[in-house]
């Protein structure tokens, strides 16, 4: 608002300044006509005289001539010079003038990459089409644009590029939108759209935004180089009972995003649900914010256990929220938020510690897993991070195992490598979340040192009526055998499960067969219990040693669901 108003006060100013001039500028032309106009009627005046006496001394009838007059005459001739070029003057400053404005008006109210209107423009014409559409009747259909990876072509070829992209992408909307719109580039890769339809045919408006889907991802062709980009479309619409243009631009944008949520290359109209679930993130991420420092995220830990012994191995850490207005709130609903805003990182050590922390307390034997954020990876100094929180809790490295998913080793695998060597030249074990599951799982066994492979929940939990399942669970735990690698078993529900897993020769199993995840004090209960805790060990219950390239895993930060 600051800046808008001081925006306002520079705009008077400089409307000011431009209303001075032009009075100067017209008072200097007054004067000029004036001294014209004078020296015209001087010159008719002292004209008649002059030649008169100049004629007759040529003839050589001498006569005494006045000086004066003859000054005075010329002085005339002096001055209508100076007003013709004067007036050839104002005529190209007129039309310079006229063709200044003319090009600032276009670069007020156009984008000048497109041609297209700009966003100040759009809602202004907006709201005379909505006039006439009342008029009519009729409705307005009003679009949101947004490429998808725009950023990537700039990256990767080069504003150019993208300049290139933009352009053609504003002329394939224009082709594909009824006559009589409205376009607009809103700025970046974001563009608008508005047009008036029969409200008895709004399958018309999903044939359009359908058009512009196929018609956007259509390889654009740039100095022998294919680019392709894709577009999410959020669509309103406004009828009689609609509250104004600036509620019909902001559903309109709210309806892209849900296009952008739902995998993107789509098109979504608005309706009220996605509004309340805007709100509701709007509080979650304000809540957040504050909770983060205030330590309202917590640990749970779920119990790893080893199957040939039948033991307590470790802990797998899981992120809870402990709101104090809302209760307990599920990662699934909290880690994406703190993922799209960039709170994922303070949020992630803040548990870490706690965490560390925690567990210092525990039998040396025990272990503690830890997921980490596909967004944290991208991040160059987190092994730096992890180690510093180790430094300054005192927690024992080789007790440590972080845990990555093969989705977050797509973005930048050489940084991934990175991490995962610093951290493994500290002690700490890696393990590959979620095996199976993505792409080119195999690769990623050879490009990364792995010290385990978990086995996503999804082969476990079906293991007991499901051969194929169990085919898989045995390949994944043959090939992890012959890579020296460890093998977990997450979603273990049942003593079939479990008795399926040992037999084939994993080495951990975690579950809800187990127990369900515990808070700190529910943890300190078990392992006082099991006599697990460093200031109650006990000869009678010796603590488990940790295995060989051993450690805990469990789901991924983001899908710690329980």
């Amino acid at each position: 608002m600051a800046q808008s108003t001081a925006d306002n006060n520079v705009g008077l100013k400089t409307k000011r300044h431009k209303k001075t001039g032009y009075k100067l500028s017209a008072g200097r032309d007054a004067l000029t006509g004036i001294v014209v106009i004078l020296s015209i009627l001087m010159f008719v005046g002292t004209g008649g005289t002059v030649v008169s006496d100049a004629i007759a001394s040529l003839s050589g009838k001498a006569t005494n001539t006045d000086n004066v007059l003859v000054s005075a005459f010329l002085l005339n001739i002096a001055l209508i010079l100076f007003g013709w070029r004067r007036y050839k003057d104002l005529s190209i400053e007129v039309e310079e003038r006229a063709t200044a404005e003319q090009l600032a008006h276009s670069l007020a109210v156009t984008d000048p990459l497109t041609g297209l209107l700009n966003r100040r423009t759009i809602g202004e014409k907006t709201a005379e089409m909505i006039s006439t559409s009342q008029r009519k009747q009729k409705s307005i259909a009003f679009f949101m644009l947004d490429l998808d990876n725009f950023k990537n072509i700039n990256d990767v070829h080069g504003h150019s590029a993208g300049d290139a992209v933009l352009k053609q992408v504003a002329t394939r909307i224009s082709r594909i939108v009824p006559p009589n719109n409205l376009l607009a580039r809103l700025g970046g890769d974001e563009f608008a759209c508005a047009f008036i339809f029969d409200p008895d045919r709004p399958e018309i408006v999903d044939k359009i935004a359908a058009d512009l889907i196929d018609a956007i991802a259509l390889p654009i062709i740039e100095n022998g180089v294919q680019l392709v980009v894709t577009t999410s479309i959020g669509m309103a619409r406004y009828d009689l009972e609609s509250e104004g243009v600036d509620v019909l631009m902001r559903r309109a944008d709210i309806a892209m995003y849900c296009s952008k949520k739902q995998g993107r290359n789509r098109y979504s109209w608005f309706d009220a649900n996605m509004e309340q679930e805007l709100q509701t993130r709007s509080m979650l991420e304000s809540g957040m914010r504050t909770g983060i420092p205030q330590g309202e995220f917590v640990p749970y830990y779920e119990q790893q256990i080893d199957l040939a012994t039948g033991k307590l191995a470790g802990f797998e850490m899981l992120a809870r929220w402990e709101s104090p207005t809302q209760g307990l709130i599920s990662p699934q609903i909290f880690i994406p938020i703190a993922e799209e805003t960039g709170m994922i990182g303070d949020l992630s050590l803040s548990v870490m510690r706690q965490a560390f922390e925690d567990a210092k307390d525990w039998n040396t034997g025990l272990t503690l897993s830890v997921n980490i954020s596909p967004v944290q990876l991208l991040d160059p100094w987190l092994a730096q991070k992890i180690v510093k929180l180790l430094v300054e809790t005192g927690f024992p490295p080789n007790r440590l195992e972080i845990e990555i998913t093969e989705s977050s080793l797509f973005e930048n695998l050489s940084l991934a490598q990175s991490i995962v060597g610093s951290l493994q030249n500290q002690g700490i074990r890696i393990a590959l979340d979620d095996f199976g599951t993505g792409y080119g799982s195999l690769a990623h066994l050879r490009a990364l040192p792995f010290d385990r492979i978990k086995i996503d929940r999804s082969f476990v939990t079906s293991i007991v009526e499901n051969p194929e399942s169990k085919a898989i669970v045995k390949a994944i735990t043959g090939l992890g055998q012959s890579l020296g690698m460890q093998i977990t078993a997450e979603g273990v529900e049942d003593k079939e499960t479990e008795n399926e897993l040992r037999e084939i020769g994993c080495a951990k199993g975690q579950g809800w067969y187990y127990g369900r995840p515990l808070t700190v004090r529910q943890t300190r209960e078990v392992l006082a219990e099991r006599n697990l805790l460093s200031v109650a060990k006990t000869e009678e219950t010796p603590a488990p040693q940790p295995e060989t390239n051993d450690s805990a895993s469990g789901e991924t930060v983001q899908k710690n669901a329980v």
